[in-house]
């Protein structure tokens, strides 16, 4: 649907331990000889994921489709409903992955409004590309959302994120958005490393300094499975 630039090209590598590691990671990263800082302010990370009718962007995930896109609609801060925002279609090619991005910038959303209302207003300001993402995958799957915190290192060329607070919402089944029933998650803390390929080396030197035993995350996947089980 289009191209991709070799220079958005990057690893992201994300871990998950208990919650209770979360200080012992942020003093890991700031106290790092990579000189890793924060460069803004921690904030609340929303995302409403789409998938097709029968779940294929999950399946294609859990079969280990070394080519897969999974599409989604992103805005920060305390609203528990969208607003302005992005649309994206995260691209995955074996451990390669880019972003498309689709600003979202008038309202997308209203209390009371339901998931057609919702998607009336945001495809009103979609280019035709970002449109044929989003009628590939119509069905609002769940909403999730986290806090986040950033760091990057001195030399700005490894960037990690921390995120803590997961919650996730079934949305599958109603016409309204579900923002009340929660499905139940891990209490989990998600270390996330993001470097580009050139920087393999220098990322894998990093991964091999964290002080705590970490496990490969997916919050996609782990959503999806959550609320198959509410």
């Amino acid at each position: 649907m289009s191209s991709h630039n070799e220079r958005d090209l990057r690893y992201e590598v994300k871990f998950a331990t208990h919650a209770v590691q979360r200080y012992k990671l942020q003093r890991w990263l700031l106290d790092h000889a990579a000189g890793f800082t924060s460069p803004y302010p921690a904030r609340r990370v929303n995302n409403v994921y789409f998938d097709t009718w029968d779940l294929q962007a999950y399946s294609e995930n859990l079969a280990g489709i070394s080519r897969r896109t999974k599409v989604r609609y992103r805005w920060y801060g305390d609203s528990a409903g969208p607003v302005p925002g992005k649309l994206e279609a995260k691209h995955r090619r074996n451990r390669l992955g880019w972003k498309e991005r689709f600003e979202v910038a008038m309202r997308v959303w209203t209390p009371g409004w339901s998931w057609l209302d919702f998607r009336y207003a945001l495809v009103e300001q979609l280019s035709p590309a970002a449109r044929l993402w989003l009628d590939a995958n119509p069905q609002p799957v769940f909403i999730n959302r986290y806090d986040r915190e950033y760091f990057v290192s001195g030399d700005g060329l490894v960037r990690a994120t921390i995120d803590t607070g997961q919650a996730a919402f079934d949305q599958r089944f109603g016409t309204l958005p579900n923002f009340r029933s929660a499905a139940v998650l891990q209490d989990t803390v998600v270390l996330e490393i993001k470097f580009a390929p050139e920087q393999r080396q220098l990322a894998s030197q990093l991964l091999a300094t964290v002080p705590v035993r970490l496990g490969r995350h997916s919050k996609y996947m782990n959503a999806v499975r959550a609320i198959a089980m509410v």
